[in-house]
């Protein structure tokens, strides 16, 4: 891995421990609960996120470019949840993220789905044009509402990944995940997936670093959180720190006690 690789990566991944805040929801959901007013949404997240994952409009629009967050820039889509969601290109470019200072791209693969061949060789030429700009990858391995989210499914999904490329894979956990992180060469982060209470979500984080994931990738758990900031604290207590279920757990309502 050269510099550039590997330097932006670094700003991502830390020292192999992650807490990225998903907020690109938008480029197939429209406003999204939480992030009708994304820069308001955003701003007090930001210092405690390690990394954001969204569109360049977005980012245009709603970042502050003093701020220091590294950037994992989405570049996949062109589809809606009006529509199959597997049918997507790539819609911005890795000249693009370059000129927008990201430390990564992100990337959908739909293995299994109708539009599976598409979606693999979109990453594969993001990988190409990433590798001679230095630029990492992370393969995103989005499911659909037919598709097993087990162990199986989702190893052979981050397993292609890596072996098109990615550098890093975000995935969902399930039960026996530790075999889909033993089979994938590559860091995997985890998928915060559909709003569940902060205990679930805090036991989420914790069961997958347990296993052996490098960290979460959390959207809809931390900014739909009755208290953001103190979920993405809590999020980042489990993942940095080690910290169990209940003491972040309390941690949350601490924080939000105090407001």
């Amino acid at each position: 891995m050269d510099f550039g690789m590997g330097n932006r990566l670094s700003r991502v991944m830390g020292k192999g421990r992650t807490v990225m805040l998903a907020v690109d929801h938008g480029y197939f959901q429209g406003p999204t609960t939480g992030l009708e007013n994304l820069k308001r949404s955003l701003a007090p997240l930001i210092p405690f996120a390690d990394s954001l994952m969204l569109t360049r409009g977005a980012l245009r629009s709603s970042v502050d470019p003093a701020e220091k967050v590294p950037i994992v820039l989405r570049s996949s889509g062109g589809t809606s949840v009006l529509k199959e969601l597997s049918d997507e290109g790539v819609t911005t470019s890795i000249e693009e993220a370059v000129r927008l200072n990201a430390s990564a791209v992100a990337v959908s693969v739909f293995v299994g789905s109708e539009r599976e061949k598409q979606t693999l060789l979109n990453l594969s030429s993001t990988v190409d044009e990433g590798e001679r700009y230095g630029m990492p990858v992370l393969a995103v391995t989005a499911v659909g509402r037919e598709m097993n989210r087990d162990s199986r499914y989702l190893g052979l999904a981050c397993r292609i990944a890596a072996e098109l490329g990615a550098r890093v894979v975000k995935t969902y956990y399930c039960e026996d995940f530790e075999k889909v992180v033993d089979a994938c060469p590559v860091p995997v982060v985890i998928a915060g997936g559909k709003k569940v209470p902060e205990r679930d979500a805090l036991q989420l984080a914790h069961d997958a670093v347990s296993k052996g994931a490098a960290g979460v990738d959390m959207g809809r758990n931390i900014f739909q959180s009755a208290d953001p900031v103190g979920m993405i604290k809590a999020v980042r207590a489990v993942v940095h720190e080690g910290a169990d279920v209940e003491s972040a757990l309390a941690m949350v309502r601490q924080i939000a006690a105090g407001r």
